[in-house]
């Protein structure tokens, strides 16, 4: 809990507000934030140091703040990794996929106007808009969590946002975005106008793909349709496939234009060299690092499977479809926080998140979800 003196003179919309954050806690087995669990080997840490220890004499001086080596290498993975090239100045690097969220809010939201979600999502797109001054509302997605296309349709037409901000993988349900729907809205959002904006502007389509290496084979990435949409804003980061959450590094990929507003807003020289040097050795590892993707694909498809054959006072628990690295299940817990207890208790963190009875549990190692499986057991046979 925070504890704010009265005296200070704390904006008015942030009074009783808490600071975002899942629970930090020393435990066995941590499954709450979506993280990777395989550490990055003695190989990738002595290239990190190396790399480091490179830019170190040169400290004195600012980085890069256009961070080009940095972006050239988000061009040759995603090359890669989604068979899109595209030039430097289609891409730009932050600190985590929050900052890179945080700068499109700031380049595009703003008094007077509104960012579009589809409920449930991640809980900090709301705060992002706060924190902007820009409005926040949502359409809600149907009862298994896919989109809601037509309210969402009608919704750009009658709110007129300057952002529509979907996520794909969605979190915390692991949904993807199809590429048919992905099309939809970006033909709706050409045509739309935007409140509080000049006319002939239209909104900013975002695409949150955090978790999108965890997505089946052969699904496509946003990426394959960047060509030709001005407006589309395709965010990444490296902290989840890339088991790099520590270093915070996050990416955008977009028209030269989004690159452009972004770069408007940014603090000068945010990205330090040393952050800079982290990430070019962690793609001297590329495919050391994506190594366990495959094998936490398989795990998840696994964890579905056995949570589907669990039962919660005789109905079996339900499991979100999902493409991510993680799982939300329960779906008929009438007090998920109890359920949320009595696996801490055994050394077990998952997150209370989305809906009203429902709990969401990360991939982690193969040990670590025995004892997922071994904990979860003895709390349903608790009734």
């Amino acid at each position: 809990m925070s504890a704010i003196p009265s005296e200070l003179p704390l904006r008015n919309d942030l009074v009783g507000e808490e600071p975002y954050g899942a629970p930090q806690l020393d435990v066995p087995v941590c499954l709450n934030v979506n993280e990777n669990p395989y550490a990055p080997s003695a190989a990738v840490a002595d290239t990190i140091a190396r790399r480091v220890r490179e830019v170190a004499t040169t400290l004195n001086r600012y980085p890069d703040r256009e961070h080009i080596r940095l972006r050239q290498a988000f061009s040759d993975y995603l090359a890669r990794e989604s068979g899109v090239r595209l030039p430097v100045e289609q891409l730009w690097g932050a600190n985590g996929s929050n900052e890179i969220m945080l700068q499109l809010f700031q380049a595009f939201g703003g008094p007077g106007r509104t960012a579009l979600g589809c409920d449930p999502t991640y809980s900090m797109y709301p705060e992002y808009a706060r924190d902007t001054f820009t409005a926040w509302k949502v359409v809600h997605r149907h009862d298994d969590f896919t989109l809601d296309l037509d309210a969402t349709i009608a919704a750009i037409r009658d709110v007129r946002p300057s952002m529509v901000v979907v996520t794909s993988p969605n979190n915390p349900t692991g949904t993807p975005l199809p590429m048919g729907q992905l099309e939809t809205l970006l033909g709706v959002c050409a045509q739309a106008d935007v409140e509080g904006a000049p006319a002939g502007a239209h909104p900013v389509l975002v695409v949150d793909e955090a978790y999108i290496e965890f997505r089946d084979p052969g699904t496509p990435s946003a990426l394959s349709v960047l060509e030709g949409h001005p407006n589309l804003a395709v965010s990444r980061t490296m902290s989840k496939a890339f088991a790099f959450a520590g270093a915070r590094v996050g990416y955008l990929a977009a028209s030269r234009g989004i690159i452009d507003a972004v770069r408007i807003v940014r603090m000068p020289y945010h990205l330090s060299a040393v952050t800079q040097a982290a990430a070019l050795a962690a793609f001297d590892h590329t495919d050391e690092l994506l190594a366990q993707v495959g094998h936490l694909r398989d795990t998840r498809q696994a964890t579905a499977e056995w949570l589907r054959t669990r039962t919660w006072h005789g109905k079996p628990l339900e499991v979100a479809e999902s493409q991510s690295n993680f799982l939300l299940f329960g779906g008929r817990f009438e007090d998920r926080q109890r359920i949320f207890d009595e696996l801490l208790r055994r050394g077990i963190l998952i997150r209370v998140v989305g809906p009203d009875g429902w709990l969401r549990v990360c991939m982690g190692t193969d040990e670590e979800m025995a004892r997922f499986r071994e904990a979860l057991d003895e709390v349903l046979a608790q009734g």
